[in-house]
């Protein structure tokens, strides 16, 4: 997504936000809602040298800094994989290890970041608007390094501000949620998001089937078109998934494969409860698998979610999901 255009949802949480003073924001909600996006917007409006109520000017020298990810009073603290995923440069010596092979990006918030962050608070802004920390997906923090950042976070020195997003708040310590003023994440409505989906380049027949698919969150829909995953194969899985057709996956990663299964068994379940189903349209559905097997094949699904970045064989993997996929959707006793 570009900086430099958020969605209207987006644009109206900053709004909202620069209204209201303080120094520590806690961004929260489920993925696909923003919370990276809001935290970039706030970063700029902080630090913009002609901001107005709307937000950062987009055209002033700090917000070009920002553009190209070198501005001196801006701190991001993610994990290594989202850092580079996201465009941003990691320091010289995390960036030469990783050059060398010397060890893989991490997947967490490194603590020698955080106590980098924490010095950095305490130096003086290079610009003169003050200094912001940004920290996402927040709860990649393990307890070493949130607990290095307790004190920064509960009186931050000079001009600093703090904005932590967070895809699930329960795994932060009750000590950072304390320290934070905390916003909720809006939902954007059907309309508006399908809108906006069509706005980046998705065809409008395409769009309500990758939101439906990613449970009406307009940024995990976009994610998944641009992750070459379509409409098409979408609303073709459940039927495949009977007949055992491991086609309808092809070039979808493990992760990929295990979250639309997941999907698939929730919607079945759910109309086994007599409630709608939420990523495919009923339609779509088998119609003849029982709760026993239902109930099983989730814990197996929540057991490979907890494994699936081992290195396994991809292919053998796939056999094996959509073999069990098969079975429990055909067992109806």
């Amino acid at each position: 997504m570009s900086d430099l255009t958020p969605a209207p949802w987006i644009a109206a949480q900053t709004r909202q936000l620069l209204a209201q003073r303080g120094h520590s924001w806690l961004l929260q909600g489920p993925s696909g809602l923003g919370q990276y996006s809001l935290a970039l917007a706030l970063a700029r409006a902080w630090l913009c040298e002609q901001p107005d109520e709307q937000g950062a000017c987009g055209s002033c020298a700090s917000c070009h800094a920002i553009d190209v990810r070198t501005h001196a009073d801006l701190s991001v603290l993610m994990p290594e994989t989202v850092m580079l995923e996201l465009g941003w440069p990691l320091g010289e010596k995390a960036q030469a290890d990783i050059d060398d092979k010397k060890r893989k990006p991490s997947r967490e918030i490194r603590v020698d970041a955080m106590r980098e962050a924490v010095e950095f608070s305490q130096r003086t802004s290079g610009r003169g608007r003050g200094k912001v920390v940004l920290v996402f997906p927040a709860e990649q923090m393990n307890h070493v390094t949130a607990n290095a950042m307790l004190k920064t976070l509960e009186e931050p020195p000079g001009d600093v501000r703090f904005v932590l997003a967070t895809e699930a708040a329960y795994l932060l310590l009750p000590t950072i949620r304390s320290r934070c003023l905390g916003h909720t994440m809006s939902w954007p409505d059907l309309d508006a998001s399908v809108a906006w989906l069509e706005s980046r380049g998705m065809a409008p027949a395409d769009a309500p089937i990758l939101l439906r698919a990613a449970g009406g969150r307009p940024e995990d829909a976009l994610l998944f078109a641009q992750s070459g995953r379509d409409a098409k194969s979408w609303a073709a899985l459940p039927k495949a998934m009977v007949k055992g057709d491991v086609s309808v996956f092809r070039d979808w990663s493990p992760a990929n494969v295990i979250d639309a299964l997941h999907k698939l068994c929730h919607d079945l379940l759910a109309r086994q409860a007599g409630a709608h189903p939420r990523f495919f349209e009923p339609a779509q559905l088998p119609a003849h698998a029982s709760l026993h097997a239902l109930s099983q094949w989730d814990r197996e699904l929540s057991a490979s979610r907890r494994t699936m970045n081992h290195p396994f064989n991809p292919g053998l993997m796939l056999e094996a999901l959509v073999s069990r996929a098969q079975l429990a959707l055909n067992f109806g006793g």
